[in-house]
């Protein structure tokens, strides 16, 4: 159901409008001024908003253009009963949708409202196309700090190799990434990247998804499924957070990668297959295999390039290139003009301390392009950032 924002100092204009449009399956509100109509406009955002010019406290023009600044995406129909040419026409350069002179003609009213939603829903599916075309679109390494540097140029020197890569790092320092650089820089790299969270999945389910399952193979094997190993074939597989894989999985990976062969879990077929393993974790493997927790053997099968991803911490001079990437993606994700961020305002984030590493950065960048201002201030990060630290 649409919502709709009534903007009028006439109660009876409002009431009359309001019975209108709740008989046409409309959600209204109310304003009756456009103080009112701000406050209610900041609290939920609504699909199109009906706006008179002459009002006490703040007129429909200036209120307009406030509006703008919170969400000039929102269809506003402006309404007067004193409504000239010259006022229309103000009205429309200022982003105003429509102009109606009171007493508003029924038929035009809805057929303008109509119209108007339209555009708002057109506006919205196109920044979900944005957001999706952006999402898909490649990520590169960001970043002039020494570490990320020569992060890159082993990169440059080990992704067209087919040498077994281990990334290191605390959670959320962008290790996925360099997995993926390393990807698409490799002659594999028109061939899968098939990516598995050896954290998320449980430990009895861990050997059928990376190995596949025959049909019948245990209770709820109703069909053949191929693992990752089979899917990943010819491409790269990537075994995000490796340290939390069991032993028994251990085992078989090690066997996989000494012997270029899995077998299905019920299955008594070997299956050939070509990938490359890039493996990644947050834990220290060594420490890992004093306490009994991963296998030794596995390790140097994986250990053969070893890439440490540093902590964002580690390279706070790269902040203020991470941040304007951040700033630009995520203002096109979401179809919002480009905003820029104080010298201030980077400093305030370089003197923070980041427990969430990259990954936090980008909810930070992403908090103040939906609560601050243009550009973003130290005021904003004071407020939105260091609140919550």
């Amino acid at each position: 159901m649409a919502k709709v924002l009534i903007v009028d100092d006439e109660g009876a204009i409002r009431r009359t409008l309001r019975d209108i449009l709740q008989f046409e399956k409309y959600e209204v509100d109310e304003a009756a001024d456009g103080l009112e109509c701000l406050a209610k406009a900041k609290q939920r955002g609504y699909d199109a908003i009906l706006l008179d010019i002459k009002m006490p406290k703040m007129d429909g023009l200036e209120t307009l253009e406030r509006l703008q600044e919170i969400n000039p995406d929102t269809p506003v129909v402006m309404i007067s009963g004193h409504g000239t040419i010259e006022t229309a026409v103000e009205a429309v350069k200022k982003g105003a949708f429509d102009f109606l002179s009171k007493p508003p003609d029924l038929n035009r009213l809805l057929i303008t409202l109509r119209n108007a939603l339209d555009k708002s829903s057109l506006l919205h599916e196109t920044k979900t196309l944005r957001r999706a075309v952006a999402k898909t679109k490649g990520q590169e390494i960001i970043g002039e700090s020494e570490a990320i540097r020569f992060i890159k140029q082993t990169i440059a020197r080990v992704a067209p190799t087919e040498a077994r890569v281990l990334v290191t790092g605390p959670n959320g320092s962008g290790k996925e990434l360099i997995a993926r650089q390393l990807h698409e820089l490799s002659a594999r790299a028109a061939q899968p990247l098939v990516e598995v969270n050896c954290a998320a999945i449980p430990a009895e389910l861990i050997e059928s998804e990376l190995f596949g399952h025959e049909k019948g193979a245990f209770t709820s094997a109703v069909k053949q499924r191929l693992g990752k190993f089979e899917q990943a074939h010819g491409g790269t597989l990537f075994l995000d957070e490796i340290g939390d894989m069991s032993l028994s999985a251990q085992a078989k990976v090690l066997r996989a990668l000494q012997e270029n062969r899995i077998t299905r879990v019920g299955g008594e077929k070997d299956i050939p297959v070509d990938v490359r393993i890039i493996a990644a974790t947050n834990k220290d493997l060594r420490k890992e295999i004093e306490r009994g927790n991963f296998r030794e053997d596995l390790y140097h099968r994986l250990a053969v390039i070893i890439i440490e991803s540093p902590a964002l911490n580690d390279r706070r001079e790269d902040i203020p290139l991470l941040a304007d990437h951040f700033l630009q993606k995520i203002c096109t994700e979401y179809g919002m003009p480009q905003r820029s961020i104080s010298p201030d305002a980077i400093k305030a984030l370089q003197a923070f301390h980041w427990t969430g590493n990259i990954r936090e950065l980008r909810n930070v960048i992403e908090r103040l392009v939906i609560l601050g201002g243009s550009p973003i201030s130290l005021a904003d990060v004071q407020r939105y950032v260091l609140p919550v630290s």
